[in-house]
C-alpha cells in the first residue's frame, strides 16, 4: 500500500512539474524576446474562403514577417465552431496555438449547447481583430426590394420562406430569430457549415434570406447576384452607403454585428499573452493591414486583452438573452 501511494504521488508530482516547466519556459521565452522559435498555428473554426479565414491569413502573413517564423492556418470545422475551439482549448499554453474565432465559440455556444468540451471563459483574451455589421440579404428572384416588403412577404407566406446561416446558434441564425420575434413572422431555418455555402445556394435560388455580414454579402451584391435590403447597424456603412440601416427601413431594434477575436489556450502565461497581443495589435494597426481589412468590408479593431474580455462578456450576455427567449438548444 505504501509503495502504491508513493508511486501515485510521484506521478502527480511529475505531471505538476511538466505543467510548471511549460509555464515557466513560455514566460522565460517571452521575457527573453525569443518567442516564437517555431511554427505558430492559427485555428480557424470555420471553412476556408470565409471572412474568418481571410482575416486569419491577412494577420498571419504580417505576423509571419514580423516574427520570422511560419504561421499555419488550420481550418477545423464543425459543430458551430466547437471542434476548432476544442482543439485550441486543449493545446499547450505556450503561444504556438491560437484561436481566431467569430462570436460562436467565444460568446454564444455556452448558452446554446447543453454541454461543451471546453470552457469559453477560460480562453486567454488577446485582441478583437475586426468587426463587421450584418445585412439583410435576399435572393435576386425574391419579389421584394425593401425591408418592409420582405416583412409583408414573409407574413403572407408563413413557414414557406427559408433563411440560411453558418449553423445553429451562429450570429445570422440568432439575427433571424430576432427578426421573426420583432415582426411576428415565421421562416424556416436552413443551417450550413459556412457563409460561402449559404450564399452559393442563395445565388442558385435555394435559400431566400441570409442575415450575413457585409463582407461576405458585398461582392455578390455588387455583381447583381443577390439583393441587400438593409444594414443591421445604427449607422450606414461607407462600404455600401446606399443601403439604409434597419432603423431607417422601419425596424430599429434589429442590430447585429459580427466580430472576430484572437484568443490563447487556458493557462497561457500573462506575459506571453501580453507579448502576443502587443504584436497582434501593432500588426492590425499597420496601414496595409487596415487597407486589406477595409477592402474586405471589415473594420479593424485591435483592442487590449482587458477590453476584449469586457466586450466578450457583454456579447455573451446579449446573445444569451436571445437564446433563452427563443428556447434555442443544440444537443
Amino acid at each position: 500500500m505504501q509503495r502504491s501511494w508513493e508511486a501515485t504521488m510521484k506521478r502527480i508530482l511529475a505531471a505538476c512539474a511538466v505543467g510548471i516547466f511549460t509555464t515557466l519556459a513560455a514566460s522565460f521565452a517571452c521575457a527573453q524576446g525569443t518567442f516564437p522559435t517555431r511554427t505558430v498555428r492559427f485555428i480557424v473554426p470555420f471553412p476556408g474562403g470565409g471572412i474568418n479565414d481571410v482575416l486569419a491569413r491577412i494577420v498571419g502573413e504580417k505576423l509571419q514577417t514580423r516574427w520570422g517564423q511560419p504561421i499555419v492556418i488550420e481550418n477545423k470545422t464543425g459543430a458551430g465552431g466547437n471542434i476548432g475551439a476544442e482543439l485550441a482549448y486543449q493545446s499547450e499554453p505556450d503561444g504556438y496555438t491560437l484561436l481566431l474565432s467569430p462570436p460562436g465559440p467565444l460568446a454564444i455556444n455556452q448558452s446554446l449547447y447543453k454541454q461543451l468540451s471546453y470552457k469559453p471563459q477560460e480562453f486567454v483574451p488577446i485582441t478583437v481583430v475586426g468587426s463587421v455589421p450584418n445585412v439583410v440579404i435576399v435572393r435576386k428572384e425574391l419579389p421584394v426590394n425593401s425591408l418592409k416588403e420582405l416583412i409583408d412577404y414573409v407574413k403572407a407566406n408563413p413557414g414557406k420562406v427559408t433563411f440560411g446561416s453558418q449553423g445553429n446558434g451562429a450570429t445570422p441564425h440568432l439575427t433571424g430569430m430576432m427578426f421573426q420575434g420583432m415582426t411576428d413572422t415565421r421562416m424556416v431555418h436552413v443551417p450550413y457549415r459556412g457563409e460561402n455555402l449559404v450564399l452559393n445556394d442563395m445565388i442558385g435560388g435555394h435559400v431566400d434570406v441570409f442575415f450575413g455580414n457585409i463582407a461576405a454579402g458585398g461582392p455578390p451584391f455588387r455583381d447583381g447576384r443577390v439583393k441587400i435590403l438593409a444594414l443591421a447597424d445604427t449607422r450606414r456603412s461607407p462600404v455600401l452607403p446606399e443601403i439604409p440601416t434597419t432603423a431607417e427601413a422601419g425596424l430599429p431594434g434589429l442590430v447585429s454585428t459580427g466580430w472576430f477575436a484572437l484568443a490563447a489556450p487556458p493557462k497561457t502565461p500573462q506575459p506571453l499573452a501580453s507579448e502576443i497581443a502587443r504584436a497582434a495589435v501593432e500588426t492590425i494597426k499597420t496601414p496595409d493591414v487596415q487597407a486589406k481589412f477595409r477592402a474586405a468590408s471589415v473594420e479593424p479593431v485591435g483592442n487590449s486583452p482587458g477590453e476584449m474580455a469586457a466586450f466578450i462578456a457583454e456579447e455573451t450576455r446579449r446573445w444569451s438573452d436571445i437564446i433563452k427567449k427563443n428556447n434555442i438548444v443544440v444537443d
